[in-house]
C-alpha cells in the first residue's frame, strides 16, 4: 500500500511539474519589425497562422467559442464566426488584457440573423486573458474552448500581434 500511494505523489508531482515547465517555457517572440497581413484561423486545428505577404510568420495555438461547430449565426450562440473579415480595431485597456477587433458581422451575417429574428451580435476580438493571477498561467486556455465566440490567444502573444498586425489586416477564419 504504501509503494502504491509513493507511485501515486510521484506521479502528481511530475504532471504539475511537467504543467508548469509547459506553461512558463518562453514561446519564440516575433522580431520587432515584423509587419502581419493576413491571419488564417482554423478552427478544427485550434490554430491561427500568422503571415507577412505570403510568408508564414508564426503559428499559434488558440482557444474559440464553446460551441466550436459552425458559423456564428447570432448573439449567445458561443460560435466563432467562419469567412473572412478584417482587423478593424484595436482596443490596449481591453478587460482581456488586450484586444483586436474582427469586423464581424458582415451584411451576410446580419441578414442571417434578421431571419432567424435575432441579433447578430458583435465585439469578436483576438484577445488575451484578464491581467490579474489567471494570466499568469494564460497557456493553459489552449486546452479549453470557453469563450463566447472571440479568439483567445496568450497576454504576451496578444502584445506581439497588437504591435505586429497592421491596420484593416484581411482574417480568414475557417471551419
Amino acid at each position: 500500500m504504501k509503494s502504491f500511494f509513493t507511485i501515486l505523489l510521484f506521479i502528481f508531482f511530475a504532471t504539475v511539474a511537467v504543467a508548469l515547465i509547459y506553461n512558463f517555457w518562453p514561446e519564440t517572440r516575433l522580431a520587432k519589425q515584423v509587419k502581419i497581413d493576413y491571419l488564417l484561423v482554423d478552427k478544427s486545428k485550434k490554430t491561427m497562422k500568422a503571415y507577412s505577404g505570403k510568408n508564414l510568420i508564426k503559428t499559434y495555438p488558440i482557444s474559440i467559442g464553446k460551441s466550436p461547430i459552425g458559423h456564428k449565426v447570432f448573439e449567445g450562440d458561443n460560435k466563432t464566426p467562419e469567412g473572412i473579415y478584417t482587423i478593424n480595431s484595436r482596443n490596449p485597456n481591453s478587460a482581456y488584457h488586450k484586444n483586436l477587433g474582427v469586423s464581424y458581422p458582415n451584411k451576410t451575417d446580419r441578414e442571417k440573423a434578421k431571419q432567424l429574428g435575432k441579433s447578430p451580435g458583435g465585439d469578436i476580438k483576438i484577445h488575451g486573458l484578464p491581467d490579474g493571477i489567471l494570466s499568469k498561467f494564460d497557456k493553459f486556455h489552449r486546452f479549453f474552448g470557453w469563450t463566447n465566440g472571440c479568439i483567445m490567444v496568450t497576454n504576451a502573444e496578444v502584445d506581439e500581434l497588437y504591435e505586429a498586425v497592421v491596420p484593416n489586416a484581411k482574417i480568414e477564419i475557417r471551419p
